[in-house]
């Protein structure tokens, strides 16, 4: 979606809200941003049923708090919050899945330098390796979404975050997610180590 189209979309879906026709507004949202926010709870949730399920609460999320949107920020922030919301409390209420998807931006994230011998190029080594998103918390998955998934910038970052920052609060916002990040990464490098999926000489 271009930015002219998300700017036609959000003018849409306000005017709908104006005219206190919330339905509308919200059916409008929903062809919209759909599908990109359905990607967003397949990538938190990895299971596709627990996501297509987590769709359905958002979208009565939607019909419930959209009309008390202030409009301090765009809708499309305000509906990534709610879905990833949505996504933490599933989460934390379901007992521990293990992760089936992609894992090659884990590999990618720790600089692990591949060959075409490499252990993790070797099928139960990669299942491996997708077990460890698994091991995170919701709010280090959504930051690895974020950052890696989506290769946003940490202002972009800190804005899906918060996005009723000023600026200063962005870059402030900003600088504490990239030392966050940092701490993440070293963390998943300790539990390669511990899945042998990296040596311990590794940095």
């Amino acid at each position: 979606m271009s930015p002219k189209e998300r700017e036609a979309l959000e003018r849409r879906i306000r005017e709908h809200c104006g005219l206190g026709d919330t339905a509308s507004a919200v059916e409008v949202a929903v062809e919209g941003y759909g599908p990109e926010l359905r990607r967003l709870l397949v990538t938190l949730l990895r299971e596709p049923e627990q996501a297509r399920e987590a769709f359905s609460i958002f979208c009565e999320s939607l019909v419930r708090d959209l009309p008390g949107f202030r409009w301090e920020s765009s809708f499309r922030t305000w509906a990534y919050r709610v879905a990833r919301n949505v996504a933490y409390r599933m989460s934390t209420a379901s007992s521990p899945r293990r992760d089936r998807g992609a894992s090659q931006e884990l590999v990618d994230l720790m600089h692990v330098e591949r060959s075409g011998t490499a252990p993790w190029l070797q099928t139960p080594v990669k299942d491996r390796f997708r077990t460890l998103r698994a091991k995170l918390e919701p709010g280090e998955r959504n930051l690895l979404v974020l950052r890696v998934d989506r290769r946003m910038s940490w202002l972009d970052v800190a804005r899906e975050l918060d996005g009723t920052q000023s600026s200063e609060g962005l870059h402030k916002k900003a600088a504490v997610l990239r030392q966050q990040f940092k701490s993440l990464k070293d963390r998943l490098r300790e539990l390669a180590r511990d899945e042998r999926l990296i040596s311990s000489a590794s940095g």
